[in-house]
C-alpha cells in the first residue's frame, strides 16, 4: 500500500470520494492511488499534493528521484500512464525489453562517463516495471528482424541472453511481440521507429526519435498518419507463433 498517500488523505480531512469530486475524477481512479505503482497523471499530481498538504516528493518519491534525461521525462510520464503502447523498432530492442548488458551496449561510443551510463541504464531498467505492475499496459511490439541479427557490442553471448529475455517478455500476458522478416520488400517501417501510447481517457500521443532529436507528437492528424503506418507495418509482420519460433532459432544461432 502507498502509506504516504493513505496517511496524507486521512490527515487532510478528505475522503476518496471528496478528493475525486475536487479533481473531477471517478472515485475508483483516486482509490487506485493507494496501491503501489499507481500514481496520479502528471497533470493532476501537483494539485493532489496541494490538496493533501504534502509535497509531491513525499507522496511519490520515485517520481522525483529520476535518472533519465530531462528531455525524456515527459515521455516516461506518458509511458507510466498508458493503457496501451504500440512500438515499432528498426534498429534496437526497445528499452522496455532490454537486458542490463544490452542496455549498456547501446551507449558504447557515446561521450558519457561510467556513472552517467549507469544512471541511464538504471533509469531504463526502472521503466520496465510498467510491464509487470498490476493492470500494466497492453504492449504490442513489432521489430524488424535485423534487430535480432545485429550483435550489440559484437557480443554473441549478450545477444543470446537478450533473445532469451525477449522470449520471457513475450510470455507476459500483456505483451505481444511480432517480427517483420528480413526478406520483406521495402515497407513503411524503413522510415524509422515510433511509439503510439493510448491513455486511459482515450487520448493518443506518439514518440518519434531521430538522429537529431526526439519529439512527442499530439496533433491528431499526425497521430492518424502514424496509426495508418502502424497498421501497414503490423501487416508485414509474422504472427505471434511464428515470431516465437524465429526468436528461438536466432537465440540458438547466437550460442
Amino acid at each position: 500500500m502507498n502509506h504516504a498517500f493513505v496517511t496524507a488523505l486521512a490527515g487532510s480531512g478528505l475522503t476518496v470520494d471528496s478528493l475525486a469530486e475536487r479533481l473531477s475524477l471517478h472515485p475508483k481512479t483516486v482509490a487506485r492511488w493507494a496501491n503501489p505503482g499507481h500514481i496520479p497523471q502528471s497533470r493532476h499530481r501537483a494539485t493532489v499534493a496541494n490538496l493533501l498538504g504534502q509535497p509531491v516528493e513525499a507522496l511519490w518519491p520515485d517520481v522525483t528521484r529520476r535518472r533519465e534525461p530531462v528531455w525524456f521525462r515527459p515521455w516516461v510520464d506518458i509511458e507510466r500512464e498508458a493503457v496501451a503502447l504500440r512500438t515499432f523498432e528498426l534498429a534496437w530492442v526497445p528499452g522496455l525489453l532490454q537486458t542490463e548488458a544490452y542496455a549498456r551496449a547501446t551507449f558504447i561510443g557515446q561521450p558519457l562517463t561510467g556513472d552517467e551510463v549507469t544512471d541511464l541504464v538504471t533509469a531504463r531498467l526502472d521503466r520496465q516495471g510498467v510491464l509487470t505492475r498490476p493492470r500494466g499496459p497492453l504492449y504490442v511490439v513489432v521489430l524488424d528482424e535485423q534487430v535480432l541479427r545485429r550483435a550489440a557490442a559484437g557480443d554473441r553471448a549478450l545477444m543470446a541472453a537478450q533473445l532469451t529475455h525477449l522470449l520471457a517478455c513475450a510470455a507476459l500476458p500483456n505483451v505481444q511481440l511480432h517480427v517483420v522478416p528480413l526478406d520483406t520488400p521495402t515497407y513503411p517501417g524503413l522510415d524509422g521507429p515510433f511509439v503510439i501510447a493510448e491513455l486511459r481517457d482515450g487520448t493518443r500521443v506518439a514518440h518519434v526519435d531521430s538522429q537529431a532529436r526526439a519529439q512527442i507528437i499530439e496533433q491528431p492528424s499526425e497521430i492518424a498518419t502514424l496509426e495508418r503506418r502502424w497498421e501497414r507495418i503490423r501487416g508485414e509482420a509474422l504472427p505471434r507463433t511464428r515470431t516465437l519460433e524465429l526468436l528461438r532459432e536466432v537465440a540458438t544461432a547466437w550460442t
